[in-house]
């Protein structure tokens, strides 16, 4: 009988850690799909960047003396930002997303 448990405990366990695989996989493809959205604007100037997002929620100087702009999104009340950075020419260097699937 100890043993009939034991398999069905370990089967619980196999089936529920197999779901979270699962989940994983399929939020680690949103977040590459996310990343290569966010890196079209690589290169491209503020501009650019601004017709494709447009108004950005806050800018800023950061401590390299670069401008940074933030968009904050909503989903399923999971706040999400997105900071660009952009260099003293007007163009986009980097971005970082943060809670974004």
């Amino acid at each position: 009988m100890k043993k009939l448990e034991f398999i069905f405990i370990s089967l619980f366990f196999l089936i529920l850690l197999s779901g979270c695989q699962t989940i994983k996989k399929k939020t680690d493809k949103i977040v590459e799909k996310e990343n290569a959205e966010l890196s079209q604007y690589i290169g491209k100037t503020l501009d650019n960047l601004k017709i494709g997002l447009g108004k950005p929620d806050e800018d800023f100087r950061n401590d390299k003396d670069n401008f940074e702009l933030v968009y904050n999104t909503k989903k399923y009340g999971i706040l999400c930002e997105r900071r660009f950075e952009v260099d003293a020419n007007s163009i986009v260097i980097g971005f970082v997303s943060k809670g974004c699937f």
